[in-house]
Formats: structure tokens, C-alpha cells, sequence
């Protein structure tokens, strides 16, 4: 089992990264929020490795965030989701948010996520919350190294922006800004329109 690798980024596209390590070079898997955050090739990488194995390939999948790693993992050991759909669910929902759409129930912003739909979202609602708050919920979470559920507003603004167009990687990203600056702001339509201003 692979846990990271440490090399030079030599090629990149959204769907996967060529990292070379001590002259080998690796094909890795990698989701879209992972491709956004990767540097230019020939700068120097640190990934946290899955690997899965299937009758007919050994894949190795990468992310720059070992949340979001763990994520992934744990999102196969629901039933359906295979790694594609995984991938894609790490690859446009941070594992914070995945949580609190988890806690909340929030099917219709998971039925958003690329290759969703309600009945896989109400399915990963059920599985999910089980492995949240089951007798391994405290595991769970430090493997995730998740922060406990925020206040229903932001999850509410990020249902917003999707609702409006946007990309849920950026309606999170435009709500998370807006958040650190706006520590007591609890108005939803002035926190939309300043998250608005973030994309």
C-alpha cells in the first residue's frame, strides 16, 4: 500500500499528473480541486497516494490534501460509488462541507455533484451519516481531520450559488473567504451578495 510520494511534477491535466520520483514516473489519478492547486512541471510535489486494485488495473489515485485522501477512501466503502464518482466528489466538494451536507441531510446540494443523482445522494446521506456517527465516529473524524459542523448559513449560501450557476468548488471557496472575514455577519442575503463578489 502506497501512502505519499515526493518527486517532480512533470506533466498535469484535470484528469491526472505525471510525478517522476528516483527516475520512475507515475501516472497518478487526480480530482479537479487537486489539478487547480498543483504547480507549474518541474516544480517539486508532495501527494497523498490511494491505490486501488480491480481484476484488470492497479490505479493510483493523488491528491494534495490528505483529507481529501481520506475522503475518497472512505466514500468506497459505500455502496455504488466507485473511484470515478469518488474522485469526482472529492474533486468538487471540500471534506468540510461533504460533512455538514452529510449532517444536514442535504441531498439536493449533493444531487448537484457530477454524476449524482437524488437516489445516490439519499444513499450517501444514509451510509455516510452511519460512518460519521457510528461506534467509529471519533476515528472517522480524526482520519478526516474535520472541523465539527458549521452554522446552516453557510451551507445555505452555498446551496444559493449553486442554485445561481456556479461551480460548487467555488461557491465554497467565495463563502469560506467571506466567513474569515466576516466572523459575525448571520444576514443570508448580504452573505450571498459578498460571496457573489468573491467568484
Amino acid at each position: 500500500m502506497y501512502e505519499s510520494i515526493t518527486g517532480t511534477l512533470k506533466e498535469k491535466d484535470p484528469l491526472k499528473a505525471v510525478v517522476e520520483a528516483y527516475g520512475v514516473g507515475y501516472r497518478l489519478n487526480i480530482s479537479l480541486s487537486t489539478y487547480t492547486r498543483l504547480p507549474y512541471p518541474e516544480a517539486k510535489v508532495h501527494l497523498y497516494l490511494s491505490q486501488v486494485i480491480r481484476e484488470d488495473a492497479h490505479t493510483l489515485y493523488a491528491f494534495d490534501v490528505k483529507e481529501d485522501r481520506n475522503l475518497f477512501e472512505m466514500l468506497l466503502t459505500v455502496s455504488g460509488i466507485g473511484p470515478k464518482t469518488a474522485l469526482a466528489i472529492v474533486g468538487h466538494m471540500e471534506p468540510g462541507a461533504f460533512q455538514r451536507a452529510i449532517h444536514t441531510s442535504d441531498v439536493r446540494l449533493l444531487s448537484k455533484l457530477p454524476g449524482i443523482g437524488k437516489k445516490t445522494a439519499e444513499r450517501l446521506v444514509l451510509d455516510m451519516r452511519d460512518k460519521f456517527k457510528g461506534p467509529s465516529k471519533k476515528d472517522a473524524l480524526l482520519s478526516l481531520n474535520l472541523s465539527p459542523p458549521e452554522p446552516h448559513l453557510e451551507t445555505d449560501a452555498i446551496q444559493a450559488l449553486i442554485h445561481l450557476g456556479y461551480h460548487p468548488l467555488d461557491a465554497q471557496k467565495a463563502v469560506a473567504s467571506v466567513r474569515s472575514e466576516e466572523k459575525e455577519e448571520q444576514d443570508l442575503g448580504r452573505f450571498i451578495t459578498l460571496a457573489l463578489k468573491k467568484i
